[in-house]
């Protein structure tokens, strides 16, 4: 497969393909490149049902993130990016990528649904698969800050949600720190490629039938039942819900706990577990979404927006849906392959 080959320039501990260069691939992607602490990093392949010019310019271009440091070319095969050739496959099968010697593939397609396909990669040479995404066929769903350590051997692994990434972490540490007896979180969130730019026929949930660029638009989250997966001993105690708003990126969580042992002073006691956790960060200036662009942390809590009435506390934060998500990925990534090291 000498079409695959991609040079090794640096020193390589981990090397990776990604399958589906979507938004969250390609912000993967970006990250890696970008972030000398992933120059160690060898990105294998990507590939991909678009176009390989088509992709290259939308990796160049961002309308989030803004153009590539250094541009991006395409040529011979190759995506051509931060001195680095990588070969760029189109509408490849992930069983028939070029997985020989490969430690994970990243698949951030959003349509791996069965498990045959994931078992078909193993067998092709990658010894562990990673899920953008919430899945059924995966061995377990991991998150950062919430439960990594259940990770064990799993092979087929699922990094859940977005949202689920920002929530969960926050609910283990109010659980841990003080006894949540229950709780309900509303995510603010960007609207995503899965709503229309106008109105058209989408799916079964009327509302996100409707242009998701002008209207607010009340819907599901999978965060609530992704909760009780990752964190099973909270299994019942949190509901969900969202509604997706016009605006381009960065999401928030707009959480309401009851706690057994509430802290006295809120606000404080959300800045000392922010401290205390690395996926959480913190904001104290008066912000708005565009700010958060970019930030890595799976949440970003704004104490000053905490209200308190009884046991009851409301929390907010904030998250980049994509970058923070992405982040949460390698580091996910990362944990698959040190096991046993």
């Amino acid at each position: 497969m000498a079409q695959f080959e991609c040079k090794r320039q640096r020193t390589v501990t981990m090397r990776i393909v990604i399958h589906g260069f979507g938004r969250i691939g390609r912000v993967i992607l970006r990250q890696i490149l970008t972030t000398p602490d992933h120059a160690d990093i060898e990105v294998v392949a990507v590939n991909d049902l678009a176009q390989p010019d088509t992709c290259a310019y939308l990796f160049k271009y961002d309308s989030v993130f803004g153009p590539l440091p250094g541009g991006v070319t395409y040529q011979d095969g190759l995506l051509q990016a931060a001195g680095r050739a990588i070969p760029l496959l189109t509408g490849v099968r992930m069983a028939d990528l070029p997985l020989e010697d490969v430690d994970l593939v990243l698949d951030c397609t959003g349509a791996l649904k069965d498990r045959e396909t994931a078992e078909a990669a193993l067998t092709a040479g990658a010894r562990a698969v990673l899920i953008s995404g919430p899945s059924e066929i995966a061995d377990i769903t991991i998150v950062r800050g919430a439960n990594e350590d259940q990770i064990g051997d799993s092979r087929v692994v699922s990094n859940a949600s977005c949202t689920t990434n920002a929530l969960a972490p926050l609910l283990r540490d109010l659980d841990t720190r003080y006894g949540l007896i229950q709780g309900h979180m509303t995510t603010i969130h960007c609207y995503t490629g899965s709503q229309p730019m106008v109105d058209a026929p989408r799916g079964p949930d009327l509302a996100r039938n409707r242009a998701g660029a002008v209207s607010m638009v009340p819907t599901t989250t999978s965060a609530a039942k992704l909760i009780d997966r990752v964190l099973p001993d909270l299994a019942g105690r949190v509901t969900g819900a969202a509604v997706r708003v016009p605006a381009i990126s960065v999401s928030a969580v707009d959480l309401v706990v009851r706690l057994r042992t509430p802290p006295q002073d809120p606000a404080t006691a959300l800045r000392a577990l922010a401290e205390a956790n690395p996926v959480i960060g913190l904001v104290e200036d008066p912000c708005v979404s565009v700010d958060l662009r970019a930030r890595t942390e799976s949440l970003v809590i704004a104490p000053n927006e905490t209200l308190a009435t009884g046991d009851q506390i409301r929390i907010f934060g904030w998250y980049d849906n994509e970058w923070g998500f992405s982040a949460r990925m390698l580091d996910v990534a990362r944990m698959m392959h040190q096991r046993g090291k």
